[in-house]
This record gives structure tokens, sequence and C-alpha cells, in this order.
């Protein structure tokens, strides 16, 4: 299991959701699904209260420093000591709201201090963490302002082992995305995007695919000109800077298995042109991507589950995933060779 690299630092989200137990579960599952050793930040006796209400055998660690966890990970699950709280699974509250905002803080905290190779960032529930009074749509804008960045600069992809899909246009109303969308957006968006492939996965010369917006395409203006007045000239100056783009490509013929072979990235203009086609495809295996950081951040491509919370049912899949791919990108952004 060892890897040269830095332990990720894994938060615990919320919880009162499948947060804890995933997370147990995949250290449970390290060896037949080839995992780095990473750590979670607090959460020590709900960890703990998860994994034997799940009847996962997961031995635990308090840790003081990161680097113990590389030694520990074989033997127990490492868990930055610290804050905590009770165990009340589909229960979501104030006091495991601010326990997920701490361990989300802390953790990427030990990124930026090279504590870590990269942040895995387990569900929160961003109406509990608004109660706490955290301002940030969600945990993407909230690591672009601690890293640094602008919000604009951090972009979404949500990745699988088929498809990897970014929608330009994220959290509005549907209604809003014509007035939103522009050619400067789009054009940023793909840089990010074609920066990030190449960095972070490896891949040299990214071919974007980029979607219309209206139906076939708009179809030479008969149902609608964002095509021809927005996303072609923004394609047409990618190309110009050398980034491989083509489209604008009617959405629903953009995710047949043929085609999607034929692109590393599908920039969608809004939230579910991007999500639905990755939700039905790579549901099991989805992770949520932030490119343009200073730092690896990935996260499983669901949310808290509250309802099956507690249960035993919650697949950790997803987790097992977005900890395989943050080791991913950390190898490739120092210089090492995919470990798949």
């Amino acid at each position: 299991m060892s890897s040269g690299l830095l332990p990720l630092a894994v938060s615990l989200g919320d919880p009162a959701g499948i947060g804890p137990e995933i997370i147990t579960e995949s250290w449970a599952q390290r060896s037949a699904s080839n995992l780095v050793p990473f750590f979670v930040v607090g959460g020590l006796d709900v960890l703990r209260a998860a994994a034997e209400a799940r009847g996962v055998n997961c031995p635990l660690i308090a840790i003081g420093d990161p680097e113990a966890a590389v030694e520990a990970f074989p033997q127990a699950l490492p868990v930055l000591a610290g804050a905590d709280c009770d165990y009340r699974p589909a229960q979501p509250d104030e006091q495991g709201a601010a326990l997920a905002l701490h361990s989300l803080a802390e953790s990427t905290r030990m990124a930026l201090l090279g504590k870590s190779s990269g942040v895995v960032t387990a569900p929160v529930a961003k109406s509990q963490l608004a109660k706490i009074g955290f301002e940030f749509p969600g945990q993407t804008e909230f690591l672009a302002a601690v890293t640094g960045m602008a919000p604009h600069d951090a972009v979404m992809m949500l990745a699988g082992p088929t498809l990897r899909t970014v929608p330009i246009t994220v959290h509005i109303a549907l209604g809003d995305v014509p007035s939103a969308l522009s050619r400067e957006l789009i054009i940023h968006k793909a840089r990010i995007v074609a920066d990030g492939l190449a960095k972070d996965f490896g891949i040299a010369d990214p071919h974007l695919a980029i979607a219309g917006l209206n139906p076939h395409a708009g179809e030479d203006g008969k149902f609608g000109d964002e095509e021809s007045r927005l996303i072609t000239p923004a394609i047409t100056q990618l190309r110009d800077e050398g980034i491989d783009a083509s489209g604008p490509h009617p959405g629903d013929a953009l995710f047949m298995p043929r085609t999607r072979a034929g692109y590393d990235a599908a920039l969608c203009m809004y939230h579910d042109q991007a999500l639905i086609p990755i939700k039905a495809i790579e549901f099991d295996e989805g992770v949520n991507v932030t490119l343009g950081l200073p730092i690896v951040r990935t996260s499983p491509d669901h949310g808290t589950a509250f309802d099956i919370a507690g249960h035993k049912m919650a697949d950790p899949s997803a987790m097992i995933a977005a900890l395989r791919m943050a080791a991913d990108c950390a190898r490739n952004r120092s210089g090492q060779a995919i470990n798949a």
C-alpha cells in the first residue's frame, strides 16, 4: 500500500449522514481497493459508533500529527484527534454541522501546509451549515475562498470511469442560465478544465466537447441564438489558443457510448445537463473533482443521504473512487505515474 505520497486528509462530512460509515467501510476495503493511506480530521467517537452500527471491522487510532498516519494506516484508521460529537444518524443538528465545518477547514489546512497530498470531502448538509453562519453555496466555493482563489476560478468537474462533465453555470435557476452565459465564461472555464486535465489527469492534449444550450444546438438559430452568438465564438477562440475544443454539440447526442469515447470532458451549459448523464452512467463511481485549486480536492458525487444513514445501506463505492482519484491526481502533480 506504499505510494510515496503524503496521506490524504478526509473531512468527516455531516456526522448524521452516510459520511462516517462510508469512510470506515472504505478503510475496511483499503487493500482490495488499493487505497493509499488517509486520515480523518475529527469525529473519533462518531466514526467508532458508525463502524459499530454498520458492523464493519474498523479499529481506530487517534493521532496528533498527519505524519503518524502512514505507519498507522495498515492496522487502524487514523483520526486526527480533536472535535467530536454524538453519533445520531439521520438526525442532523447544529452540533453536527459545527463538527463538519471544523473537519472541512482543518482538512484543507493540512493540505495547504503540505501535511497531506490532497483533500477528500464527505458530503455536508448546506442547510445545516447555513444555520451556523456558513455563507458559501457549497464546499467548492469555501475551498476556493480559503485557498485564495476567486469563486469562478474553481471549476467543478464530475468524473467517472467513462465520462467527465463540467457545468458552465452551476447552482442557478434554469431560467437564469441564458443571461448568465457569456463567451468569456465559457472560455475561462474551458481553459481551467484543459489545464486541470493536463495537470491532474496526465492528459497532454485534452479534447473538450462543448454542448449547445438549446435543442439540436439551436438548429441554425431556429431554437435560439446562444450557439451562434456565444458558444461558437468561444470555441473558435479556444481553438485559436491551441485548445482542442469541438461543438456546439446537441445535448441529446453528446453522451452516447461511441460519442463519449471521442472526448476527455464534456462542457455543459447548465447544472442538470452535466449532472444527469454522470449520475445515470457513473452514479456508484462518480467523483466531484475541483479543478483550478492549488490543492487536490475530490468528493463522492452524492449527498448526505440522511434517509438511509445508519441503516447499513450506503454504498462506499463513490468514496473509494474519490480516494483513488485524489491519489491519482496527487501522483500526476508530483510527476509520478498513475497507479491504476
